[in-house]
């Protein structure tokens, strides 16, 4: 965490559910849901016991009555990529706001502020309602919000939460006008509420004006003449309150490390030039924002650079698929490849599945398909078998996934691999923004089979 940013784990609260109830408790909560047939991979004996009950058998794996396919997260790898992320950003001068999306897992947004993150990024309404649920105090919406319902709930939300802090992009100045219509339409609906009913005053909500990653990329404006259009469109409002700017470098085309750096130099000048023109007056702070899963050294290169402005800057991080970290894309592209004396991240999932039908000597089929596994970018890949017989672990030497059916894995197999019926076979995962999504109920798994807990999603 940034210096100079309170800690955002130190009072957490849940406004608009009760008042006092924090993220603590509420994750606590998660701990007496009862374990039924909604949660896949997990033992038939668990049924009707809580997940704390469960947690405390501290069941094997591989012998604990657990069922195939069945997704693992590894403990050691989740502590470590935490840690390291959270010392990567202190020693460049980050603040930290990880893409919660990734995992949408309330347990896991409370291990990131623990370990010092800002708050949390988000993409969506739903997504900011689970994180609200669980007491996050702080969310950064990477999307324009031009939903009148979600408006309507973000403002109560502000109104009846003093601490709660919200910012999101505008990219156009249609969305601001959406924005503006819907937040006086709430504020007026609030103030002929009958008194006393706890709303508050109502807030402006706090933007940024997104800046697009060139032509062909996805959201945000491509000129700075059309920033400043958006920025005047903000100031015209009583809804809306200028906080910085922001945009993801991932979807710079054909992004490489020049590339990438001169957008980012764009967006750090656009913040230049907004402070120059007066547009952050009266702030006591202005926010810059960029994604960085695959570039976060060359946004923290590039921050490193900003000038001095009129208010400090908060500059704002958001990578979300280290905690997880994978076996394909992201590990190809991490940052920490290119500079590796900073450390690396650990791949943290690995889906087990059993070999159901070998019907040729070169093919073979696990009970693991497109329903489980990520498959979106790579194909799983195939790393370690446990052998039915002896229980024993190796290397999947020869045994490689062709293909994903809905529940089948299809498995090439080359000569002289050994592969029989009934074997695990444990493969590693390709973007782990699709792997959470599948698994409501996810075990934490030590690195000699103990699970220890169990991870639960909200997609």
């Amino acid at each position: 965490m940034a210096a100079g940013h309170a800690d955002p784990a130190a009072d957490i609260d849940t406004p608009g559910t009760s008042a006092g109830d924090s993220t603590g408790g509420r994750i606590e909560r998660l701990a007496a849901e009862r374990v039924d047939h909604r949660f896949k991979g997990l033992p038939p004996e668990a049924e009707g016991l809580t997940v704390a009950e469960l947690a405390n058998q501290r069941l094997n794996l591989f012998t604990g009555g657990f069922t195939t396919p069945v997704l693992a997260l590894s403990a050691e790898s989740l502590e470590h990529n935490l840690a390291l992320m959270e010392t990567y950003s202190e020693r460049h001068g980050l603040a930290f706001a990880p893409h919660g999306k990734t995992s949408m897992a309330p347990q896991l947004f409370a291990r990131q502020l623990e370990r010092g993150a800002w708050g949390i990024t988000l993409a969506v309404p739903h997504q900011v309602r689970v994180a609200r649920a669980f007491g996050v105090p702080r969310v950064f919406l990477a999307n324009e919000l031009v939903d009148a319902a979600a408006l309507r709930w973000i403002a109560a939300e502000l109104a009846a939460d003093e601490n709660f802090t919200f910012v999101c992009y505008v990219d156009s100045v249609r969305g601001v006008e959406l924005m503006d219509e819907a937040l006086t339409r709430a504020a007026r609906t609030a103030q002929t509420a009958e008194a006393g009913s706890g709303t508050g005053s109502p807030r402006p909500v706090d933007v940024v004006v997104e800046l697009g990653a060139g032509e062909g990329a996805r959201t945000g404006a491509r000129t700075p003449t059309d920033c400043a259009a958006i920025a005047d469109a903000v100031a015209a409002t009583a809804t809306l309150r200028l906080v910085g700017v922001a945009g993801y470098e991932g979807e710079v085309p054909d992004a490489a490390p020049d590339s990438v750096r001169a957008w980012l130099r764009e967006l750090t000048g656009l913040a230049a030039e907004f402070d120059k023109a007066g547009r952050f007056k009266g702030l006591d702070e202005i926010v810059v924002s960029a994604g960085g899963s695959a570039w976060f050294d060359a946004v923290a290169d590039v921050f490193a650079e900003i000038p001095h402005l009129s208010a400090p800057v908060l500059k704002l991080l958001r990578s979300g698929a280290y905690i997880s970290h994978d076996d394909g894309h992201y590990k190809h592209l991490t940052p920490f490849n290119r500079v590796p004396e900073e450390g690396a991240l650990h791949a943290g999932f690995r889906l087990w599945a059993q070999v159901v039908s070998r019907p040729t000597p070169e093919q073979a089929f696990v009970n693991a398909g497109k329903r489980d596994a990520a498959y979106d970018l790579d194909l799983p890949e195939a790393q370690v078998v446990r052998d039915a017989r002896t229980g024993e672990l190796r290397r999947a030497e020869g045994v490689t996934v062709t293909g994903l059916s809905d529940q089948h894995g299809w498995v090439r197999t080359a000569d002289g691999a050994e592969l029989e019926v009934g074997d695990w076979v444990g493969m590693g995962l390709s973007h782990p923004c699709t792997s959470f999504d599948k698994w409501q109920l996810i075990p934490l798994v030590e690195a000699d089979g103990t699970v220890v807990d169990y991870i639960r999603t909200y997609f």
